[in-house]
C-alpha cells in the first residue's frame, strides 16, 4: 500500500522539459556535425573562416538559449552545461571555458547581489519603500511609475547591475504589500520585468550606467581616429552622448510604463488604506540604526570612487569590481553580515552570468561572433542607408540577449563602419544605434543582470519574460527608427553624409 502511494505521490512525467532538452540537443547535433559553411566575406574583401572550433560555440550557443527559454534545466545548471561542452567537445580548453565563471563582471554582480542584500538586512530597503510609497500613494500605476523612475534615474550615475541589486529588495518591500503574499500576479511580473527593462533604458544616457558606453566609445573613437582629426566625424564627449542618449532613453522609460500598464495591468487599481499604512510602518522603523549608518556609509562610498574613476585620472588605474567588492569585505568586518548570510547566496543568477560570460567569450575567441555578423551585415551592404542603420540595431539587439553587450558592440561596430561610407551613412548614427540597442536586452535572462536579478523574484519564468520582450524589443525598434528618421537629426546629428 505504501508503494502504490508512493507511487501516485510521485512528480508525473514532464514532457514538455524532455521535448525542449531534445530540441536543445538536437540543434547542437545538427550545428556541430554540419559540413563547412563558406567564408564570411567583408566590403574590404576580408574573409573569416568558420572553424570547427566556431560551429562548435555556436551549437553550444543554439542549445543553451533553448535550454534557458524554456527552463529544461535551473537556469545556473544550464550555464554549468556551457563549460562542460566546450571542454568535452574540444570547442576551448576547460582552463578557458570555467575561468569566465569567475570572471570581473561575474564578481561585480555578486558585490552588486551583496548590496541588496544588506540593504535588506538592515532595514534600509523597508525605509526607502515607504518613504516611496507615501509620495506615489495607492494608485498602483504610480507604483509602477515611481519604482520606474527611480530605477532609471540611478542609472545615470551608477552601473545599472548595482542600481537593480538596490532596487530589488525595494520592490519586494513593495510587493508585500499588495496583499497577495509570494503568489505570481500581474502586478509583480510588471514590476520586477519592469525593473529589468527600465535599468536598461536609464543606463544608456550615461557612460557611468553601464561599461558598454565606455567600450563602445573606445570603439568609434579608435575607428574615426583620422575623421575625427579631420572634422567629418563628431567628437564624441561625455556630455555629447548623454545629449543625444536622454531623449530616447526617458521616453523609453515613459513607452515602457505605459507598455506595462496595457500588457500587465495590475488587478488592484489602487491598494486602499496603503499610503496611511506605509506612514505607519515608516513611523515604527524609528531613527535610523548604527548598522544602517555603516551601510549606507560604505555603499556610497564605494559606488563614489567608482563613479568618480570617470574624472579623475589618478582613480583610472583601479578596477571597478575591486573597488565594489571592498563593500562585501567591510560588510563582513563590521559584523553586517555573517556566515549564514554568505550561505545565502543566490548561486543559480550568478552561474547564470558565469555561463553567459563564457559562451560570450566562446563566440568571440573562436570567430563565430564575428563571422555572424559579416555575414548580417553583408546582406545589407547595397540596401538604402536607413535600412542598414536598422539592420545593424536589430543584429546588436538580438545578440546583446545572447553574449555580453560589449562583445555584441564589439563584433558589429567595425564591421557596420567599414560599410558605412559606401552607403553614404554617418558614423555617428551608427555608434548611437548600436548603444541604444545593446543597452535594452529584453528577451533573455542572460542579456543584462538586472534581467536575472528581476527573475530571482519567482513572479515569472524565463519563456515570459522572453515572451513579454517580443513586442518591447519591437517597440524598441519603432523608436530607433523614429529618432534616426527624425529626432536626431532635428537634434544636429548627421545620419547621411554626402
Amino acid at each position: 500500500m505504501t508503494e502504490n502511494n508512493d507511487f501516485a505521490e510521485s512528480t508525473p512525467f514532464d514532457w514538455k522539459k524532455y521535448l525542449f532538452m531534445g530540441i536543445g540537443i538536437l540543434l547542437f547535433m545538427i550545428v556541430y556535425y554540419a559540413p563547412p559553411a563558406p567564408d564570411a566575406i567583408d566590403p574590404m574583401g576580408a574573409h573569416f573562416v568558420l572553424s570547427p572550433q566556431a560551429k562548435g560555440a555556436l551549437a553550444i550557443f543554439l542549445l543553451a538559449g533553448t535550454w534557458w527559454v524554456f527552463e529544461v534545466l535551473p537556469i545556473g545548471v544550464t550555464s554549468i552545461a556551457i563549460g562542460v561542452l566546450q571542454a568535452l567537445f574540444l570547442v576551448r580548453p576547460a582552463k578557458e571555458a570555467f575561468k569566465d565563471f569567475m570572471d570581473p563582471s561575474v564578481m561585480f554582480i555578486y558585490a552588486s547581489l551583496m548590496i541588496g542584500f544588506v540593504f535588506t538586512k538592515t532595514g534600509l530597503t523597508k525605509r526607502l519603500a515607504y518613504k516611496m510609497l507615501i509620495i506615489v500613494g495607492e494608485k498602483t500605476s504610480m507604483i509602477y511609475l515611481g519604482c520606474f523612475v527611480v530605477t532609471a534615474a540611478l542609472t545615470h550615475v551608477m552601473a545599472h547591475t548595482a542600481v537593480a541589486a538596490t532596487i530589488y529588495p525595494l520592490l519586494l518591500s513593495i510587493y508585500g504589500l499588495y496583499g497577495e503574499g509570494d503568489k505570481p500576479t500581474k502586478f509583480g511580473k510588471g514590476l520586477f520585468i519592469g525593473m529589468a527593462y527600465i535599468a536598461g533604458a536609464g543606463s544608456i544616457i550615461t557612460l557611468l550606467g553601464a561599461a558598454r558606453g565606455a567600450v563602445a566609445l573606445g570603439f568609434y573613437n579608435d575607428i574615426m581616429a583620422e575623421g575625427i582629426k579631420a572634422g567629418t566625424a563628431m567628437d564624441v564627449t561625455f556630455l555629447t552622448l548623454s545629449y543625444y542618449m536622454a531623449p530616447i532613453g526617458w521616453l523609453m522609460v515613459f513607452l515602457l510604463w505605459g507598455f506595462f500598464m496595457i500588457v500587465l495591468k495590475p488587478e488592484k487599481k489602487e491598494i486602499v488604506g496603503l499610503r496611511q499604512r506605509a506612514i505607519q510602518l515608516n513611523s515604527q522603523l524609528g531613527s535610523l540604526s548604527r548598522k544602517e549608518i555603516m551601510a549606507l556609509v560604505i555603499v556610497f562610498s564605494c559606488i563614489s570612487v567608482i563613479v568618480l574613476k570617470n574624472f579623475l585620472p589618478f582613480l583610472k588605474p583601479f578596477d571597478k569590481t575591486a573597488i565594489i567588492l571592498i563593500s562585501t569585505l567591510l560588510f563582513y568586518i563590521t559584523g553586517i553580515m555573517d556566515i549564514e548570510d554568505l550561505q545565502a547566496v543566490p548561486w543559480n543568477t550568478i552561474l547564470l552570468f558565469g555561463g553567459a560570460m563564457s559562451i560570450g567569450f566562446c563566440l568571440w575567441d573562436t570567430g563565430a561572433a564575428k563571422w555572424l555578423a559579416v555575414n548580417w551585415l553583408a546582406l545589407f551592404q547595397k540596401a538604402p542607408g536607413f535600412i542598414f542603420i536598422l539592420s545593424i540595431g536589430f543584429f546588436v539587439l538580438v545578440m546583446t540577449n545572447f553574449i555580453m553587450n560589449v562583445a555584441a558592440i564589439a563584433i558589429s561596430l567595425p564591421v557596420a563602419l567599414v560599410i558605412a561610407p559606401y552607403l553614404h551613412v554617418a558614423p555617428e548614427v551608427i555608434f548611437f544605434v548600436s548603444l541604444v540597442a545593446a543597452g535594452m536586452p529584453f528577451l533573455l535572462l542572460v542579456g543584462a543582470a538586472p534581467n536575472a536579478i528581476a527573475y530571482d523574484s519567482r513572479q515569472f519564468t524565463a519563456g515570459e519574460f522572453f515572451m513579454y520582450g517580443i513586442p518591447a524589443s519591437i517597440l524598441l525598434m519603432v523608436v530607433i527608427a523614429l529618432f534616426v528618421w527624425l529626432i536626431w537629426p532635428m537634434m544636429g546629428m548627421p545620419v547621411y553624409t554626402p
